[in-house]
């Protein structure tokens, strides 16, 4: 969480402006300083284990649920379980009713992911060149926790760019594939999805034990469960480009997460003759998070998901499949349930929606100036406030950090994170008030971002520890200024 940070302060708490001392961390009871032990847990108590083992098995499930829910019951999600409790259908009627895998739809896949592949591997960027502001090309990630700096090849706005200019060529000029061919084929292609993400988690679990690309930044808990759920390696590669987690983390997800959304409104275009203002505005909302994540792909080098967590089942099967069928559930929903809003309903969604956006946009820009700046900007036309910090990598160097605490940064340690539940929020309501399952994004976002919280300021207390003890009495609160 390098350059995050909270409330303006005073000096005598041992702030800086600029400039300042630095101080020590990294220190265990007994006074054994430990290198490098910061990021994923390096043993596992059997809470987190029973954590990982229900995740594991339920939720598969859930995804299954929340698509057969709209496929058999018209998106409601009381329905099914209150048929299962009484009798009426049981678990195994459901699954028989379902459609099943295919082979139009394996062909399907596999033309989108070797597509993307072929975009990430094989294209380098060249958007960086002619798009103004945008950074792209080869860039460096943060220190890893054994001291290794990664270099990757950021090239998603370009392959979503290339990728929507042929979808739309198709629709309107070629007709290769009906403009509703995701939809069409959504519950055999959730049967890929799932081949695939398993597939991937699988393969570099081993690869981790047999070859694993940077050794020193493996970790092994001792349990097979957590590691392959959370995953050992830190940065699976093949060859010197191919990186697993970039790759997986933006496409092929993301870059589809799009097109399901257009699919889904040729498909409200096909069944009911227009395209309602609800699916327009999710649409539009949905897309703009896409075109921020890959716009900023070479800032999010710097997140969590890409310099703190490893590679295994919660990320490589999560990237196939959670992401794609659970973040755009509202679109699903809207096939089934075309809502026409009122003028008011859409301001007042819209609102909301851009304010959460330019929130998290804003907040997560401050960040960036300053540590790209290395805090020689101005914050909210002031010097930037920061807690000067030190941290140890596995090698044994020493690192030096600032904690941001100056504007946005100043109110909760987390407000971008606010800004991204307020975005959420607008997605559920643009789809009215007749079923619970478009509300499913918000609550899991809320349990998502809070835990992540917890994660990465565990993560950032072993890192960084003194020094983050000192951070959070200036900057007390996570997400909302004076309540949590």
């Amino acid at each position: 969480m390098e350059g995050r940070g909270a409330t303006a302060a005073t000096k005598s708490a041992g702030l800086n402006k600029r400039h300042g001392k630095a101080s020590s961390n990294g220190v265990r009871a007994g006074g054994k300083e430990e290198l490098g032990k910061w990021g994923r847990a390096w043993e596992v108590d059997w809470f987190s284990l029973m954590g990982v083992i229900l995740l594991l098995c339920l939720a598969p499930f859930i995804v299954f649920f929340f698509i057969m829910a709209c496929d058999q019951y018209q998106c409601s999600v009381t329905q099914p379980l209150l048929e299962v409790y009484s009798g009426k259908a049981t678990l195994m009627s459901i699954w028989t009713r379902a459609p099943s895998f295919s082979w139009t739809s394996a062909k399907i896949y596999a033309a989108w992911v070797s597509f993307q592949v072929f975009l990430y591997v094989c294209v380098p960027d060249i958007a960086h060149k002619v798009l103004p502001g945008y950074v792209g090309g080869v860039q460096e990630g943060a220190h890893t926790p054994a001291g290794l700096i990664n270099k990757y090849e950021i090239n998603g706005l370009q392959s979503w760019i290339i990728t929507h200019f042929l979808w739309f060529a198709n629709a309107y000029y070629f007709n290769w594939f009906s403009p509703t061919i995701i939809f069409d084929n959504w519950i055999p292609l959730l049967w890929c999805t799932n081949i695939l993400g398993y597939a991937v988690s699988t393969f570099t679990f081993v690869k981790a034990y047999l070859f694993p690309t940077n050794p020193e930044d493996c970790k092994f808990t001792g349990n097979l469960f957590y590691n392959y759920m959370m995953g050992i390696e830190f940065n699976p590669r093949i060859g010197k480009w191919f990186d697993f987690k970039l790759f997986f983390n933006g496409r092929p997800g993301i870059v589809a997460w799009t097109l399901i959304n257009l699919s889904y409104a040729a498909k409200q275009q096909e069944l009911y003759g227009e395209v309602t203002n609800s699916m327009v505005l999710v649409n539009l909302l949905q897309a703009i998070y896409v075109l921020d994540f890959f716009w900023n792909e070479a800032w999010y080098l710097k997140t969590i998901d890409i310099c703190h967590d490893h590679f295994g089942w919660y990320l490589g099967w999560g990237d196939c499949v959670w992401l794609p069928f659970l973040y755009t559930l509202q679109g699903l929903y809207l096939v089934y349930h075309p809502v026409q809003l009122s003028t008011m309903h859409v301001a007042v969604v819209l609102i909301l929606g851009l304010a959460g956006y330019y929130l998290f946009r804003a907040a997560n820009h401050q960040k960036d100036l300053f540590r790209r700046t290395n805090g020689n900007c101005t914050i909210w036309g002031h010097d930037p406030v920061y807690v000067e910090c030190t941290y140890s990598s596995a090698d044994g160097k020493k690192h030096h950090s600032k904690l941001l605490i100056s504007g946005f940064w100043g109110m909760a340690r987390h407000l971008n994170y606010t800004g991204d539940l307020m975005g959420s929020l607008a997605y559920c309501l643009a789809c009215g008030g007749g079923h619970l399952l478009p509300y499913f994004y918000i609550v899991y976002m809320t349990i998502l971002l809070v835990h992540r919280c917890i994660r990465d300021e565990h993560r950032c207390h072993s890192k960084y520890g003194k020094d983050w003890t000192r951070y959070t009495a200036v900057v007390p609160y996570r997400l909302l200024p004076g309540i949590f």
